[in-house]
Formats: C-alpha cells, structure tokens, sequence
C-alpha cells in the first residue's frame, strides 16, 4: 500500500476522534450547559447533518482545485470547527462548532476514497479505501477513549482543543505524503449529478442510511446506558469505548478483505448480524460482561459494511465517482442523524435507555431487505452497463498508481 494512504489514515483519525468522542462526554458536556440528554445529543445529530450537508456542497466547491489542495481546505476547516467547540461559552456556539467541523467530514473521506482508490491496482481498491478508514476506527481505540478520559478529567473543551492539534498533524501530513495528482480532465458536476439517476447507487446509499444508522442508535446514549443500566462508573465509559473502537477495526479489515472477493454475501451476513446483536442489547445492557462484549460486536459488525457500501457505489458510479463518493459518507452521517434523533425520542418518551437499541435493529434490519431487492434488480439486468452516464461526455476514470 502507498505511504500516501498513511496521510490520509491521519486524516481520518482526527476527524473520526472529534465525531465520536462526543458520545462520552454527552453527561459533562449537558452538565455544564444545563441542558438534558436527549438535548446534548443533538451534538451528535448536528454535527451529522452538518456531514450531509456538507458532503455535496464542498465536494461541488473542490472541483475547480486538485484534490490534495481540496483536501489540505477541508482540514483547516476542520481544525476551525473544533477551536470553536473548545471555547465555546454556551450550548449554541458549540452546536455552531460542531456543524463547522462537519463540513469537512464527508467531502474528506469522499475524496479521500477516491484518491485512495487511485493510487492502487485495481483488485485491491476496497482494501486502499479500507486502509483510509483505518484511522477513523483506530481514532475510536486511541482517540476516542483518550479523549473521553482527558475531557472527564480536564473537562471536555481541553478534549477538543487536543483533536484541533490532531488536525494540525493531519493537514501536515497531507501536505508532506499525498501526491499532487492530476485533476481529470473534462468532469463537470452535471455528469457527477448523473450517476444519481442509477438505482443502485441510491440503494446503496439508503443502505449505508439505515445499516449505519442502526450503529448510531445504540451507541450515541452509550455513556448513560451503560451507568444507568449496566452499573459501570462514569470512568469505565473510557475501556467500554475502546471495546467498540477495537470492533470496529477488526470490522473493518474483514470487510476491506472480502468487499472484493464477496460484497454482497458479506452485506447479507453483517447486516443481518448486526440487527440481531443490536435487538440482543437490550437485554445484554443489564450485565457488565454480556454488555461489554455486545458493544464490541456492533462495532465489528458495523464496520464491516463501510468498505463494501463504499466499494458498491464507487463500483455503480464508476464513470462519475467523486461526488457520489462524498454523498455516500453523508448517508453514513444521514443515518447517524436519524438514529439519534430517534433514540432521543424514544429516551423522553419514557422508553428507558435501552429502547434505542430497538431502534437499531428495526434500522439494520431495514438495510437487509434493501440489499437483498438490490441484488434482486441486479440479477435481473444482468449483462446491462451499471453506470447511467451515457453520450459522448468524457466521464471521470480512476487511474491506478502502482508504487
């Protein structure tokens, strides 16, 4: 793999820290501002919007500059955001903050996948990708956990001021290790809107919405599940995180493996999987081990639909891949928002803390049959073109860089 890949894994961490490390530090953070639960989760829910939003609307911007330069923007925006939630003196301005930040979110790792699947031969292009997102699951192994632990103990806003210097290390590293590759020639946003018209990137993209969705739902009220239901202190939050994220890498390397030998057989078995860990949590919320070892598994499981979801929509738009690319990690956030805006619902209906977990598992489930109906249309148009860009108009194509 290209050292290149490195940068943007760095990348990756930084911005995987500040979006998780929230969901532990949700009880401090209502706390000092004197607002509910279900109220700070709107932390959450804004910084994903913030992600879908912003996903279109910078890549759109990034189409006139290469991709490093846009790149290397979209971190500085990121290092902006997170200074503004560290000084933030009411809930607001870091609601403000947070959304700032956000809009670098899915325009980096949109771009960022593209560039990954550039630079590699292309048999092992769900692996490069995989290698990306690398930093966004170790984020929630180092990052999140240390985070959590220095925001609990130093108070939250030192906790952001640190993941804006994870930023600094990230812009540099781009700076130093990506290679200035050449813009394509000929793209305009119209043929990138086309790739909209094909099916199965809109089902792909609903799944990532509803697969990754089912995750969000579980853990943004993790912190209060786990101390009010399971029984752990406020200081076990950090380790039960570390559990999650190291799922979550695990996750992701199988499905980076065998998004491209076997994509669909491994959508099947990890969303299938995942509904039914995530309908099991709420039971398992009441015991400290079986609770433990359930987070672990909706890390794994979760992560292990993020490189074949990424893989299939770059596959389906290959003609047009960047703006798809980045509304596809916006889908991820999509399904982010709705999860926690639906826990919270559930949470002030009186429904408990674990009631979220039911919402996960109706969510994962729902991304099952979409992908069963995708392959199902798939089979039926064997043989027909998947991309909808049709005509005379050059059309984007990756490049494969070998080093």
């Amino acid at each position: 793999m290209p050292l290149a890949l490195l940068a943007l894994a760095i990348g990756a961490f930084g911005i995987g820290t500040t979006e998780f490390v929230i969901m532990g530090l949700l009880p401090e953070v209502a706390g000092d501002f004197g607002v509910s639960i279900p109220t700070a989760g709107f932390l959450v829910t804004g910084y994903a919007l913030g992600v879908v939003l912003g996903a279109p609307l910078m890549t759109v911007l990034g189409t006139k500059i290469s991709r490093k330069r846009m790149l290397m923007l979209l971190m500085g925006l990121f290092i902006a955001g997170n200074l503004l939630s560290a000084v933030a003196p009411v809930f607001g301005v870091m609601l403000a903050g947070r959304v700032v930040a956000s809009l670098a979110h899915g325009a980096f790792f949109g771009i960022g996948s593209v560039v990954a699947a550039e630079l590699v031969a292309p048999e092992k292009k769900a692996g490069a990708i995989a290698m990306m997102f690398t930093g966004l699951t170790v984020a929630n192994v180092v990052g999140v956990p240390l985070g959590t632990f220095v925001g609990q103990t130093l108070g939250w806003r030192m906790t952001f001021g640190l993941v804006a210097a994870l930023g600094v290390i990230g812009l540099a590293g781009i700076a130093k290790l990506v290679p200035d590759l050449p813009k394509p020639e000929g793209v305009r946003l119209r043929h990138e809107l086309a790739a909209f018209r094909n099916v199965q990137v809109l089902l792909a993209m609903a799944m990532t919405v509803l697969g990754f969705g089912g995750v969000f739902a579980a853990v943004t009220y993790l912190a209060p599940m786990m101390t009010d239901v399971a029984g752990y202190a406020d200081s076990s939050v950090t380790w039960l995180l570390v559990l999650f994220g190291l799922g979550m890498v695990a996750g992701n390397l199988v499905g980076g493996k065998f998004a491209d030998r076997a994509l669909m057989p491994l959508l099947y078995i990890s969303l299938g999987a995942l509904a039914v860990v995530l309908a099991l949590f709420t039971l398992t919320a009441h015991n400290k081990i079986a609770a433990a070892v359930t987070i672990t598994l909706i890390g794994a499981l979760g992560f292990a639909t993020v490189p074949p979801l990424q893989k299939r929509v770059l596959d389906q738009a290959s003609g047009a891949p960047t703006l798809a690319s980045a509304v596809n990690i916006g889908a991820f956030n999509l399904g982010n928002a709705l999860s926690a805006w639906l826990g919270g619902i559930v949470i002030a209906a009186g429904l408990g803390y674990t009631a979220p977990n039911w919402v996960g598992a109706v969510l994962a489930g729902s991304a099952l049959v979409l992908a069963i109906l995708s392959a199902a249309l798939e089979r039926r148009s064997t043989g027909a073109p998947s991309l909808v860009v049709t005509g005379t108009a050059p059309v984007e194509r990756a490049t494969p860089v070998h080093h």
